[in-house]
């Protein structure tokens, strides 16, 4: 979609196909619309970098000398900040600024762990000498408890405020739970390939649980990135961390990561496109540096297949609107809408 500037609109005007205060007015709600949505300007690098400075702060970046306050000290802490976050996200939403009243918002999703860990402490039931501090660096079983409380204070918050920053923490979280529940289930023995095989299916899960999100929330806002980023980054870590002892298999591999690609595409999503094109470059490199080690024909073929994908994109370019328009009618009525809102 062309950037549409104030003067476009007042040559519009001068054309008589709007009046000057149409444009004047039509101008002022499409800067609405953009401000909320995320864009790489110095504004929104503020907004997003001072965010997660303030979420750092209270998770990743937090240190030791936090203990000392005790458990009730963390919780106490915890719900003032949560009360201040919750305040200022109205306070901002009230104001028309959508992106800080999501950062707010989604701070008080982070702080949750923290606050459910210091109850934990109080109460006398935190099961190892694990810190809090561990929380972000180490897969444990001890913070499954910590991960569900998130999960639900993030839902219910979601469901109340509606901003699509506020599935990252959320899609963090379930990236963590897929990790510490293949611990738990293998009573913490190094069962790499197990745990590899949670991931991937958990992964999977949330790719299935952020397409159904996508179709959901076809005609708003972008609720579902966060959920692809981590759905795809656990399906496909976990994949190419399983034992592929075969030609077989690693030929399958190549062909789920070119499935990922056509996932990619179809949904206009890039994180399927890059995953995937990083597999199917794996397999390649394993063909030359394996298979083909010793043939000088190896090249020259991949060469020309190369040239041979160029020339096919050169074709679908020129067909590209009627063959898409035939593929989608086959769609059911949702996908379609969902294809043609990401076109635009």
């Amino acid at each position: 979609m062309p950037h549409i500037t104030l003067q476009n609109l007042r040559q519009a005007a001068k054309a008589n196909i709007i009046s000057l205060q149409q444009a004047e007015a039509l101008f002022q709600f499409l800067q609405q619309q953009e401000n909320s949505r995320p864009r790489f300007n110095l504004t929104h690098l503020l907004y997003y970098f001072g965010g997660l400075i303030a979420i750092g702060a209270m998770t990743v970046f937090m240190n030791l000398g936090w203990e000392s306050f005790g458990g009730w000290g963390l919780v106490g802490i915890s719900l003032s900040y949560a009360v201040l976050a919750i305040f200022l996200c109205q306070h901002f939403k009230k104001q028309g600024h959508l992106i800080p009243a999501g950062l707010t918002a989604s701070l008080v999703i982070c702080l949750t762990p923290l606050a459910v860990y210091g109850l934990q402490q109080a109460m006398g039931w935190w099961p190892s000498k694990s810190h809090y501090q561990d929380y972000h660096r180490y897969v444990q079983w001890q913070w499954l408890y910590m991960e569900l409380a998130t999960l639900a204070v993030g839902l219910l918050l979601s469901w109340i405020y509606r901003f699509p920053f506020m599935l990252f923490p959320i899609s963090v979280t379930l990236w963590y739970l897929s990790m510490d529940v293949a611990v738990m289930l293998t009573g913490e023995r190094p069962d790499y390939q197990f745990r590899a095989l949670v991931s991937m299916y958990f992964g999977l899960m949330m790719c299935l649980i952020a397409f159904w999100v996508d179709i959901r929330s076809r005609h708003s806002a972008d609720y579902a990135f966060w959920l692809y980023l981590f759905g795809v980054l656990s399906f496909w870590g976990g994949l190419s961390m399983q034992q592929l002892d075969s030609e077989l298999a690693k030929l399958v591999y190549c062909l789920i990561n070119l499935s990922l690609m056509l996932c990619g595409v179809i949904l206009v999503r890039r994180v399927f496109v890059i995953f995937g094109s990083l597999g199917c470059c794996y397999y390649l490199y394993h063909l030359s540096y394996s298979v083909f080690k010793d043939s000088w024909l190896f090249p020259i073929s991949l060469s020309l297949l190369g040239l041979a994908l160029v020339y096919l994109g050169i074709l679908w370019q020129k067909k590209q609107h009627n063959l898409s328009q035939r593929l989608r009618s086959y769609l059911p009525l949702a996908l379609q809408q969902l294809l043609e809102n990401k076109q635009h």
